[in-house]
């Protein structure tokens, strides 16, 4: 009774518009008195904050922000998909998958989806347009490649996964790079296929010269130092997650410096940024600690998994619907929040039933791209349709094939878990 009384505010909370990290603090606070009274709600309050932002890896959050702040200063981004459109601009389809390629060369030096998403709505889309691609086509590519940023390390989901989860984030972020690679080429499949459906939706664009090829090739090198600098350190184990992303964060400082694109106006708002958001994932953090000392306090974690293992069932179809129920709440909450709700609750369950807790991780990873692009919440949409002015309707309807995609993918990783599991298996510690 107690346990249902504290969902349910917690839903009516979030129903009414209280911000996420609010609605999971004044439930747990509720659940927690009703559980043992205030001494329990104090003592609770008194601890949480230090215990739940007091881990080392937390630093890896704030240093990926800065990160993704400093290269949206270098304009790096921009370049990338015009370096990729002067090798494939020409080819039908050939801008929109310049744009699932620089989706991912973006995400792979960032890790901000939401900062991906802007990015190439403010490069890609205006190109394509250009070249009488169609709008629908057009948009659904950019808000699909943005989400790319969540799953190529370096990735702020992946960590906050490894924080929640207490399994290393080395391998998380290491695991993610085939299954990143993997949603690339799905991206770039799916987009050649809405082509050969309908050519006139994706035409061919200019054709360049061998010259202006190599020479459009210089973005690259930046690009792939820092890469190395960030994944290499962490793979060859020269470095930990949390040194590796101080690293990245340095390098990423650097290259706007060397484009001079660095100033102290730039420097304040890249700053600022990182702050404001690592300041709202911290707040996250606690409000969700403590609402998780309310689930455990009433057992209900333990119940479930007990409850789940005597179950006479497939656990392939205990996965189908924990899946299915992550897909149901990306419609509905932010990715992070979702995270930090339901990780404590599910992992134990997964465990259980004998799942890869990395393996895991990834496959919602995946699961919380498709929340980003799904109706009605689909920030990734909201933030395209703000840069491009393309109306949501319309975005909606033409991501709606790599949504459908992503859901194969999900199926392939989950046949062949090796897929994830393989190359964190070969990391250096």
């Amino acid at each position: 009774m107690i346990v249902a009384a504290g969902l349910i505010m917690l839903l009516l909370l979030l129903l009414f518009g209280m911000p996420v990290a609010f609605a999971l603090g004044v439930a747990g606070v509720v659940g927690l008195y009703l559980k043992g009274g205030l001494a329990m709600v104090l003592g609770v309050l008194n601890t949480t904050p230090i215990s739940g932002t007091s881990s080392y890896e937390l630093i890896t959050v704030p240093m990926f922000m800065l990160m993704a702040e400093f290269i949206i200063v270098s304009r790096i981004a921009d370049e990338l998909f015009d370096s990729a459109k002067v090798w494939l601009g020409r080819t039908p389809a050939g801008l929109a998958i310049s744009t699932a390629l620089a989706g991912a060369g973006f995400g792979a030096i960032s890790g901000s989806s939401t900062a991906s998403a802007a990015t190439l709505s403010g490069t890609s889309i205006p190109a394509m347009i250009r070249y009488k691609y169609d709008p629908r086509l057009a948009s659904g590519v950019v808000a699909i490649s943005g989400t790319l940023a969540m799953l190529i390390p370096p990735s702020i989901a992946i960590v906050l996964y490894g924080l929640i989860a207490q399994v290393s984030i080395s391998k998380l972020l290491i695991a993610g790079i085939i299954p990143g690679l993997l949603v690339t080429l799905v991206i770039i499949l799916t987009v050649l296929v809405l082509a050969a459906i309908n050519p006139s939706h994706a035409p061919a664009g200019s054709s360049y010269t061998m010259r202006e090829k190599l020479a459009s090739l210089r973005v690259v090198g930046p690009m792939l130092a820092l890469i190395m600098l960030v994944t290499g350190c962490i793979y060859l184990g020269i470095a930990t997650p949390t040194e590796a992303a101080s690293l990245g964060a340095f390098g990423a400082m650097v290259i706007a410096m060397i484009r001079r694109r660095l100033t102290w106006a730039t420097l304040w708002q890249a700053l600022f940024s990182a702050s404001r958001t690592t300041c709202m994932i911290i707040l996250i953090i606690i409000c969700a600690q403590i609402f998780g000392y309310y689930f455990t306090l009433t057992g209900f974690t333990q119940g479930l998994v007990s409850y789940v293992g005597g179950l006479d069932v497939s656990r392939w179809v205990i996965f189908l619907l924990i899946i299915l129920i992550y897909l149901a709440l990306g419609c509905i909450m932010d990715q992070i929040a979702i995270l930090f709700l339901t990780v404590p609750v599910v992992l134990p369950v997964v465990t259980a039933l004998g799942f890869d807790p990395i393996w895991f991780g990834i496959i919602i990873i995946i699961t919380a791209e498709v929340g980003l692009v799904t109706p009605p919440v689909g920030l990734n949409v909201f933030v395209v349709s703000a840069y491009s002015k393309i109306p949501v309707k319309d975005i909606f309807i033409g991501v709606t094939p790599h949504v459908i995609a992503h859901m194969f993918v999900i199926l392939i990783l989950a046949m062949f878990p090796a897929l994830v599991t393989w190359l964190p298996s070969t990391v250096l510690q």
